[in-house]
């Protein structure tokens, strides 16, 4: 069992003490160099900044589409990617934005349709995915929905009595 254990502890010291080769050696310039710049870059962020965060369509008609138009300018430091525009509900349709990087210093827009579903105050939520530092950006629209006066006036279901 002695000349296991001895050998064993030999055979551990030849490995361990085999490898002098200095790991600081290994490390090239160009990529320490290559590093710091990527890690500096990763620290840019675009920003984007709009004109406006919220649009109010005032008074509108029932079922009556509204459209408008949000502009927006990287103010970043990297180029802009927008991958994504929704609305909190299916009555709002953002549309036309571009999916290519914007450049800091850059503009361009997008529109939101709205179709005038729902009654009295109306309140939707668009959220634009981004590669900025938050990742989301939110713009608000409202709209006070007035009743469609064509529609005819529903009356209170008058309660049926069966007989026995």
């Amino acid at each position: 069992m002695k000349k296991i254990i001895l050998g064993l502890s030999t055979l551990c010291l030849i490995a361990f003490t085999s490898c002098k080769e200095n790991a600081a050696k290994k490390i090239d310039d160009k990529n320490v160099a290559e590093a710091a710049a990527r890690d500096a870059s990763a620290s840019k962020f675009p920003v984007i900044e709009f004109d406006k965060k919220e649009h109010d369509f005032g008074e509108i008609e029932s079922k009556t589409k509204v459209k408008t138009v949000f502009n927006y300018k990287n103010t970043g430091d990297a180029p802009l990617v927008i991958t994504d525009i929704k609305s909190t509900c299916g009555c709002t349709v953002p549309q036309d934005w571009s999916r290519e990087p914007l450049a800091p210093g850059e503009s361009s827009q997008f529109s939101v349709e709205f179709n005038g579903s729902g009654a009295n105050k109306v309140s939707k939520t668009i959220t634009i995915t981004a590669n900025t530092e938050k990742g989301t950006e939110t713009v608000k629209i409202t709209a006070f929905v007035k009743p469609d006066p064509n529609a005819a006036a529903k009356k209170p279901a008058t309660p049926t009595i069966k007989a026995q």
